[in-house]
């Protein structure tokens, strides 16, 4: 997880958008973003998709239509989701919240290359090759 920097802007305002399927997220410092939910689920913080070291990243798929079914706040830093696939051990702290808004066109250009590169899909049920796992518990 992300840690918190003093320094760092604070969200003012968050609001879940269940029909455009989008978190939007103002900022001190006057930025606003919209983050999709599908973006959200593919760059979960979690051990389960980012691994435990570099290089145990996970390449998640079919993720397209996945929703967030709440959203609670951890403490002063952050966001936990539970989205609609089940997925909710992601803890986004709000100075993640913000790199993402700012990274956002970079990290999603990224993922929709790894996808093409592993002959993956954003649709459900399209799966993943069948030599690529498409993600596995790491037990958390």
């Amino acid at each position: 997880m992300t840690g918190l920097h003093r320094a760092s802007p604070r969200p003012t305002e968050i609001t879940l958008h269940s029909e455009s399927r989008v978190l939007e997220i103002a900022f001190s410092d006057g930025r606003a973003f919209q983050l999709s939910y599908e973006f959200l689920r593919v760059f979960s913080p979690s051990a389960e998709v980012r691994g435990h070291s570099p290089g145990q990243e996970q390449l998640q798929v079919g993720k397209r239509d996945v929703t967030i079914v709440s959203a609670d706040p951890v403490g002063h830093y952050g966001l936990q989701p539970t989205f609609s696939d089940g997925h909710n051990t992601g803890i986004y702290s709000w100075d993640l919240l913000y790199q993402m808004g700012l990274n956002r066109d970079t990290l999603w250009a990224q993922y929709l290359e790894r996808l093409q590169e592993a002959g993956a899909s954003r649709d459900p049920g399209a799966g993943a090759p069948a030599d690529k796992p498409a993600g596995r518990s790491c037990g958390h």
